[in-house]
């Protein structure tokens, strides 16, 4: 029988000591991630104690979740998918909810709105998700090649019935090929060279049209910068995946093309930040980033921002502005805030423009200081509280998130039916205002009345939607309020994959190409361009683009690039820096 292992008690104070010693006797390089072990086990002790945690929770916390919506947090056995009113009414009794703030249910006792199904309204059944199926239309990246009809020809007698003609009155039939490639392909052309057997004398063939100088054409740079920025893969993967296939792209080369790209595409970059600084919605928010330059300072005690020595943290901010009926992204790199980088930008907007809404969560440094704003606050994280919580108290968690799915289903009708700001505004008041005042009516009532624990987690949650309620509640009052800041959280995911695949930068300066490609690349996602050809113009016609950038935005750039001569792009830079 082996023997028990023995149980050794300390207290936080004796680990405290312990690190010390550690640090005294390693340096902190050793002891710094022992104590960030330490103090994540003390948090989650924590959390134990005040009954903060759930395997939910634990499980969300340790996996990941994929999803928050009502059904997959609910199950399907959710009150709100029971038999029929009657069970809504008995719940009604059982614990305060009222049944007219509950979803409208059918005789079968599905929830209106999700689940059900139109009955011969000739609305045909969306296909399943992951059925693999895509229509020849999708692919519209491939290239198009017309293949005639060879033995019959517009105007011949028809070969069937020998009495009509037949015309191209109908659309051809697609079929799709694909094909695999490098990322980054290319072609070695081989110029012929004749040598005179008297005076030695060499002749050369001349290369082909259009061939060019450079060795990289701009849509090489441009895949490198996608694939790097846009969709997180390192440097040294992408070399090593081009190495195996035969095409090497060594990760210094992509370093110095990329960085001597960023350096033409400057001011589109700042172009689109005087842009986002005019829009009428902005959203920010950060994430936490590595950047090597900058915590080597840190280490060494060196201030990061001159005023303010105590920052600390370094970030990447994410704001998404909507302007002229655009969608802008923009991202900034360094010890700035959300609320500072915001700040930077809305001050280059035009004098006479109203204040523009603002969207992020409730914390402060997301707050611009000293200038203007409407303020509203993500729904979404006050509904997130609850969803945490669901485990411990379904029947209240139950109503909540059933009472918010209304909001969100009139949003999405509104957002459907493309209604304008003042109709969307007028639809929320109607339909959302009653739900809202009455979610706003049970909520005081769960405090007043004592039937939550004040200080306990679903009390907390409580009071956190209480106290922001008016910047919560900000669609009902102001045309064109978005309801949460999803659009910016998404955004930060690009820097999120970088932060996961690549570690960190390098430097500051690594820094301000990653957030000029990140900006420029996402731009073109919420405009619905193509970020390659995109890319590929700018660079192929860089100059242009400099003296006019506000016609190379990624919703207009198409046609300046039809009518600009196109320039080869010479995207080879000064002696190269470490990759960052």
């Amino acid at each position: 029988m082996k023997p028990q292992p023995e149980v050794i008690e300390l207290d936080v104070g004796n680990l405290e000591a312990l690190l010390e010693k550690i640090q005294a006797a390693l340096g902190e390089e050793v002891a710094g991630p022992f104590r960030e072990l330490l103090h994540g086990y003390q948090q989650f002790l924590k959390m134990l104690e005040n009954k903060e945690i759930s395997l939910r929770k634990l499980r969300q916390i340790l996996f990941g979740v994929k999803t928050e919506s009502t059904r997959n947090v609910l199950g399907s056995d959710s009150p709100s998918t029971s038999d029929g009113p009657a069970t809504t009414q008995a719940q009604e009794a059982a614990d305060g909810v009222p049944s007219a703030l509950l979803p409208a249910t059918s005789a079968t006792g599905t929830s209106a709105g999700e689940g059900s199904e139109p009955e011969d309204d000739g609305q045909r059944r969306r296909p399943a998700k992951g059925h693999g199926r895509n229509g020849a239309g999708t692919y519209t990246g491939c290239e198009k090649v017309a293949v005639p009809l060879a033995w019959l020809n517009p105007g011949d007698a028809c070969p069937s019935c020998h009495g009509g003609k037949v015309y191209a009155s109908v659309e051809p039939r697609r079929l799709v090929r694909l094909v695999g490639q490098a990322p980054v392909g290319g072609r070695v052309y081989e110029l012929q060279r004749l040598r005179c057997h008297l005076c030695g004398a060499v002749f050369t063939a001349d290369p082909p049209a259009g061939v060019g100088d450079e060795k990289y054409d701009a849509s090489a740079v441009a895949m490198m910068a996608l694939l790097r920025y846009g969709h997180g893969m390192p440097w040294n993967r992408l070399a090593a995946l081009q190495e195996s296939l035969g095409i090497p792209l060594p990760a210094m080369t992509q370093w110095d093309l990329l960085c001597k790209a960023a350096e033409r595409l400057r001011l589109v970059y700042e172009h689109l930040i005087l842009q986002a600084a005019q829009g009428k919605v902005v959203y920010n928010d950060d994430t936490r980033m590595r950047v090597l330059e900058l915590m080597d300072e840190k280490s060494r005690g060196q201030a990061l921002r001159e005023d303010d020595p105590e920052r600390r943290g370094i970030f990447t901010t994410g704001i998404v502005s909507t302007a002229e009926g655009h969608s802008l992204a923009l991202f900034f790199t360094g010890p700035r805030h959300a609320g500072e980088n915001l700040r930077e930008v809305l001050l280059r907007r035009a004098q006479g423009l109203p204040p523009p809404t603002q969207m992020c969560d409730a914390l402060d440094r997301n707050v611009p200081k000293d200038l203007e704003v409407i303020l509203a606050n993500c729904l979404s994280h006050g509904r997130r509280r609850f969803v945490e919580l669901a485990d411990a108290f379904p029947q209240e968690v139950t109503y909540i998130l059933e009472a918010l799915k209304q909001v969100y289903q009139v949003d999405a009708e509104a957002k459907q039916q493309d209604l304008s700001a003042e109709e969307r505004l007028h639809v929320h008041q109607q339909r959302s205002g009653p739900v809202m005042a009455e979610l706003h009516r049970w909520l005081e009532a769960q405090l007043a009345e004592r039937k939550v624990e004040p200080n306990g987690a679903l009390g907390q949650a409580i009071a956190y939607l209480l106290r922001h309620w008016q910047k919560l509640t900000l669609f009902l009052r102001v045309p064109g309020a978005p309801l949460d800041n999803n659009i910016c959280e998404q955004a930060l995911k690009m820097a999120i994959r970088h932060r996961k695949n690549s570690l960190f930068y390098k430097s500051r300066r690594g820094a301000f190409v990653g957030d000029l490609f990140m900006s420029l690349i996402h731009t073109c996602f919420l405009c619905d361009a193509d970020p390659l050809d995109y890319l590929t113009q700018l660079l192929r016609n860089h100059e242009q683009a400099a003296r006019a950038p506000q016609e190379w935005m990624p919703w207009n750039y198409q046609a300046a690039a039809s009518s600009a001569p196109t320039e080869p792009a010479n995207c080879r830079g000064s002696p190269p820096v470490a990759p960052s």
